[in-house]
C-alpha cells in the first residue's frame, strides 16, 4: 500500500501516476500493486526494493524519473528505503490477481502448502526448483494440466 504523506492534489496525483509504471520484470503489475512506493510527499518520493540485491532496482528509479519528469514534477526526488525492508505482504490485492492473471502464482503464506495453479485453479501443484525466472520466484508445475508456472516467493 502506498503511504501518501500529505493530502492534496499534487500528491494524489503524483501517486496516480506511479500507480501507471509497470514492474520491469512484470510489467502486468505497476510498482504500487507491488508495494515498491512506500510514500508519496509533494517534493519526493521513497521506493523500496523487493531485496537489497535486485538487478532491477536502477531499472525502477529510472523509469520512476521519466515517469515524474514527463508530468512535471522535475523536482521531485527519489530515495530509497532500505528499512523495514520489502515484503510480499506490501503486494496489494489488486496486484496478487494481476499476478496471477498473468500466470504468476502470488506469494503463500509461509506454512502454506497449496498453492493454486494460476492456469487451472488446481493445489495439486509441486516445486520443481527454488529458483525461477528472476530471483524473486520459485518454479512450480500443476500435476492436473501439467502446466509450469511462477510462484512469487514469499519475503
Amino acid at each position: 500500500m502506498v503511504i501518501l504523506i500529505e493530502r492534496s492534489d499534487v500528491v494524489e496525483r503524483i501517486g496516480a501516476l506511479l500507480a501507471e509504471v509497470p514492474d520491469p520484470e512484470i510489467p502486468a503489475v505497476s510498482l504500487v500493486d507491488l508495494g515498491i512506493v512506500r510514500e508519496v510527499h509533494a517534493d519526493r518520493v521513497v521506493l523500496t526494493p523487493t531485496y537489497t540485491g535486485c538487478p532491477a532496482t536502477r531499472v525502477i528509479e529510472t523509469m520512476v524519473r521519466v515517469a515524474l519528469d514527463e508530468a512535471g514534477f522535475k523536482n521531485v526526488r527519489i530515495e530509497t528505503a532500505l528499512s523495514p525492508p520489502w515484503t510480499t505482504d506490501w503486494i496489494t490485492e489488486q496486484g496478487r490477481a494481476k499476478l496471477k492473471a498473468y500466470g504468476i502464482a502470488p506469494p503463500v503464506p509461509a506454512g502454506t502448502r497449496a498453492v493454486e495453479c494460476p492456469q487451472c485453479g488446481s493445489v495439486e501443484t509441486q516445486e520443481v526448483s527454488r529458483f525461477g525466472s528472476t530471483p524473486c520466484k520459485a518454479q512450480w508445475r500443476c500435476r492436473d494440466c501439467l502446466e509450469p508456472f511462477d510462484l512469487f516467493k514469499c519475503h
